[in-house]
């Protein structure tokens, strides 16, 4: 397999990947569809905008032609945001190689659509590429790996064998890489974790502390896992790196996009100054308003990004966002595990009588 690699995107976390994989002695090809950001980094070594002070090693290229990109690539990393990524599907399609590993590294739900990327993935290139398509997900800020911040991250895949394959093209001494193959699980909580980001950052606005952001992580996390659950996931990969370990980098992190615009918001701002703010793209709001949606879908409860929604997109203050969370009817933590015990006890008291009969 060639040992060329294809990057669709120049943004910071593509930037940050295409400097690890150059490092490891691979030719990496970035596409950008902006002239002044090509040239500045094949000039200069350097993606100013969006990962200032880390420079790209000579074996990184950036063109603005797509073909000249994807041509005997074998490797393809997809590096845009979740929003662009059925658009840059579908322009990559007819270029892609044939035999290509086709990584996507978007966080997100379609908006319009309420698709996990897979999804989006299938519909455009068909279910039969599916066997290719390897997610690289986790707790991973760019700004840390692209200055060789020891970081790990998962590669979930339908094939254990193209996760693998990841596996190996990724990781180094200063990342590391696990396999997963739940995919559902580990999109899920990649994409979800940035809507409680937003949460715990309007808590940081708002002057809220540990304690408030605790219970937004931890109860979020509960959210997460109920949703995805919902559509197939297993359990425990929300406890792992794509679930907790992404969550807790996000949620906490100045790093983190959705927390600062958060902040931007819990303080005041609003949602267009708090993006314009931020100046990057923030996936969670998007995102947001299509699980808001899935949820009603799929009659799951998830009453924190019920209230971040109404934050967002229909004018409620966030305090009294938290009210309203706060002062929720009262439920067990473990819904579920406590409705089975119900059930059992039900079920031993039945069998009980029956015996005395």
């Amino acid at each position: 397999m060639s040992s060329k690699i294809a990057v669709l995107g120049a943004g910071s976390w593509a930037t940050a990947l295409s400097r690890l994989l150059a490092g490891k002695g691979h030719r990496v090809v970035m596409w950008s569809v902006v002239p002044d950001q090509v040239r500045e980094i094949n000039e200069t070594r350097e993606n100013s905008q969006f990962l200032p002070g880390v420079l790209l090693p000579h074996n990184v290229e950036v063109t603005l032609d797509m073909e000249k990109a994807l041509d005997d690539a074998g490797t393809v990393l997809f590096g845009v945001p979740s929003h662009a990524f059925r658009e840059v599907l579908r322009k990559a399609v007819p270029h892609l190689p044939g035999g290509a590993v086709l990584v996507n590294a978007a966080k997100g739900i379609e908006e319009e659509s309420h698709s996990r990327m897979s999804q989006v993935f299938a519909e455009v290139a068909g279910e039969v590429m599916l066997q290719r398509y390897v997610v690289l997900s986790g707790p991973s800020h760019a700004e840390e790996v692209g200055r060789d911040m020891p970081t790990a991250v998962v590669a979930a895949s339908f094939s254990l064998e193209m996760a693998e394959y990841v596996q190996d093209l990724f990781m180094c001494e200063n990342f590391r890489v696990y396999t997963n193959p739940d995919v559902i699980g580990v999109e899920i909580g990649g994409a979800l974790k940035n809507i409680i980001a937003l949460g715990t950052g309007i808590a940081d606005g708002l002057g809220f502390g540990d304690n408030t952001k605790a219970a937004l992580m931890t109860r979020g996390l509960a959210e997460i896992s109920r949703l995805g659950m919902s559509m197939g996931a297993h359990p425990l990969t929300f406890a792992g790196l794509a679930g907790v370990g992404d969550l807790i980098v996000t949620c906490t992190s100045m790093h983190s996009r959705n927390r600062r615009a958060g902040i931007a918001i819990g303080r005041g701002k609003t949602l267009d100054e708090a993006l314009s703010e931020v100046r990057m793209v923030v996936e969670g709001v998007r995102t947001t308003r299509a699980v808001n949606r899935l949820s009603e879908l799929c009659s799951v409860e998830m009453p924190i990004t019920g209230q971040i929604y109404q934050v967002l997109f229909e004018g409620l203050s966030p305090a009294a966002a938290v009210c309203k969370l706060m002062t929720r009817g009262k439920t067990h933590e473990m819904e579920e595990v406590a409705v089975a015990a119900v059930a059992v006890g039900k079920i031993n008291l039945e069998t009980a009588k029956c015996d005395k009969i």
